[in-house]
């Protein structure tokens, strides 16, 4: 990440990417060479990423210059420019690379803050309504097409990001958490449970376990006997596919209500923000030593969100792509090879190619093990 906070007379031209700093107050930012660029967008290391994050200047102008703009409006709350381009559109990054950081920069003024976005995107925006309009008391402000010169109090340029799906309190300006993020979620779509509280048996009652379905790659290709196992081992089980999870507060609703998030890697897992603390993840990792990434974005941060986390490894014989390459193949036999070819050949080879068919009696026995830990007799 990278964040420059501007504190005094600081005036905002959107159409020209520009902000001008005229007058500084406090420890407030002062570029040393009158001039600094931004990308206020999260994943620094990754230079393909930032050439598809519209860039802001930042000027230094005092005392004032010729080429600071006169105020057309004047706000009296602060101001945090954020993008909603880069990969957004995705789930996971959604909220890893947006939201989370969002939250952590923007929820300490309490809802008087003004959200300026590049790259604005309305279909993004809309998915998000809820949580924008928690963070802030204001529309967003399309900084690409705003002709307006915009005076503020104060202006923060990008959001404060530490690591996939997570927050470093020590870090966090406000020494925010992911307790407190997923209590500011639950709040902003209504949800009931803050709490998974074991289901007792002897009442009828039955744990729910929501699966995430996905289509055309990483499928469950037995996913029918896969929810029938686990119906068999005592779940009430909701089945969750594309045209489900798309509906952003139905569906987080739906996940508040279930005990157990089950799925193959990939960003619908990522719903495993609204599931209640005490709740379990089970992550199917897909075959071709991916179990690394696969924990690293949805594994490592359950125990900070108060879950518990179940890991399911698919092995040579349940990935589909013992139908398409020899079992003496580099797939099989040495799959860090293939991931070495790059990030592209790797994931085209185990993301993008491959379904798994579960052993469903090494399925049944997870199961099994997931039901008595969250039931009790």
């Amino acid at each position: 990440m990278d964040i420059c906070t501007m504190d005094g007379d600081v005036r905002m031209h959107g159409k020209a990417a520009t902000v001008y700093v005229v007058s500084a107050s406090g420890d407030s930012y002062r570029p040393e060479n009158g001039t600094v660029t931004i990308h206020p967008y999260t994943r620094k290391w990754e230079p393909q990423t930032m050439q598809i994050v519209r860039e802001v200047t930042i000027r230094w102008n005092d005392p004032p210059g010729p080429d600071a703009p006169g105020c057309t409006v004047t706000h009296d709350v602060p101001a945090v420019v954020f993008s909603s381009g880069g990969y957004l559109a995705n789930f996971f990054h959604a909220m890893t690379d947006g939201i989370i950081p969002l939250f952590n920069t923007a929820r300490e003024f309490d809802g008087r803050v003004q959200l300026v976005a590049t790259n604005y995107d309305s279909k993004w925006l809309a998915k998000f309504k809820d949580i924008l309009a928690a963070l802030s008391n204001y529309p967003v402000i399309d900084f690409d097409a705003d002709d307006e010169v915009r005076c503020f109090p104060s202006v923060r340029v990008g959001t404060e990001s530490h690591k996939e799906l997570g927050i470093i309190p020590a870090l966090s300006r406000k020494g925010y958490t992911m307790t407190d993020f997923r209590d500011f979620l639950r709040s902003a779509y209504s949800l009931k449970r803050e709490w998974m509280t074991p289901v007792n048996i002897t009442s009828g009652d039955r744990p729910r376990l929501v699966m995430v379905s996905r289509r055309r790659s990483r499928e469950i290709a037995n996913e029918v006997e896969a929810i029938a196992t686990a119906t068999q081992v005592g779940f009430e089980v909701v089945s969750a596919g594309p045209e489900v999870v798309s509906d952003m507060a139905r569906f987080a609703e739906v996940v508040n209500s279930c005990d157990v998030i089950l799925g193959v890697h990939g960003a619908g897992l990522t719903n495993l923000v609204f599931l209640p603390r005490n709740g379990t993840v089970m992550q199917i990792v897909p075959w071709g030593d991916m179990r690394w990434a696969s924990f690293s974005a949805f594994g490592a941060p359950t125990a900070d969100m108060g879950l518990r986390y179940v890991e399911y490894e698919a092995t040579a014989e349940e990935t589909t792509l013992k139908y398409i390459y020899p079992r003496d193949h580099a797939v099989f036999t040495d799959p860090r090879s293939i991931q070495r070819q790059g990030f592209g050949v790797a994931w085209e080879t185990f993301f993008n190619g491959q379904n798994v068919t579960l052993d469903i009696d090494r399925f049944r026995g997870v199961m099994q093990q997931i039901y008595q830990s969250v039931t009790i007799t």
